[in-house]
């Protein structure tokens, strides 16, 4: 069952809907004792990566989710968040990836935020069985990850080359929403949910 990081700093709503239409069992984690009674874990997140770090800690979850075996997956900031350090509000982060959050350069000639659809290229990884190359995810951000030829398991290009997901170990990152993302993001869902 999968224990949602219920920190203030996440869209619940549309991710809790998408798991009712996957019949994927999950719960809210409030306080660090209720991660034992989740197999894996979701960490949601929209807004400032730095206040979202601020209320992680405040929730007095970090050490637990640092610590843990369980599969973690890290969705939009939440992903953000799994990062060593974001340039919005210049703050350390979990530091579980050795990557940096970094903003989207205007000089490139993109409007920020970068939303909507964009393709993504990912590597062979359980996160993304079954789901078909070229698929096309829903994104809303303006930071991306950098790219890494040891982390990043999927990447998007707008503007540049960033990663659109990331894993290390037990450690999952997306940075497009699954929950808005359709038949294929309902998908990465119920993989995850099977790791």
């Amino acid at each position: 069952m999968i224990g949602i990081i219920n920190y203030g700093a996440g869209n619940i709503f549309s991710l809790t809907a998408a798991l009712n239409r996957q019949n994927i069992a999950f719960g809210m984690i409030n306080k660090p004792e209720e991660i034992d009674l989740y197999s894996h874990l979701i960490i949601p997140g929209v807004g400032h990566a730095g206040l979202a770090m601020q209320k992680l800690q405040e929730s007095m979850l970090v050490e637990d989710i640092k610590k843990t075996t369980k599969p973690v997956l890290g969705i939009c900031v939440g992903m953000q968040l799994l990062t060593q350090s974001s340039e919005e509000g210049n703050c350390n982060l979990l530091n579980i990836f050795p990557l940096k959050t970094l903003l989207f350069d205007k000089k490139l000639g993109i409007k920020i935020p970068h939303m909507g659809w964009n393709e993504i290229y990912f590597n062979s990884n359980p996160l993304f069985e079954g789901i078909k190359t070229e698929t096309q995810f829903y994104f809303v951000h303006s930071y991306y990850i950098e790219q890494s030829e040891k982390y990043s398991i999927a990447k998007a290009n707008y503007g540049l080359s960033f990663s659109a997901a990331i894993q290390k170990d037990n450690f999952y990152g997306v940075q497009f929403h699954p929950e808005k993302s359709g038949i294929a993001g309902e998908q990465l869902l119920k993989n995850f949910s099977q790791i």
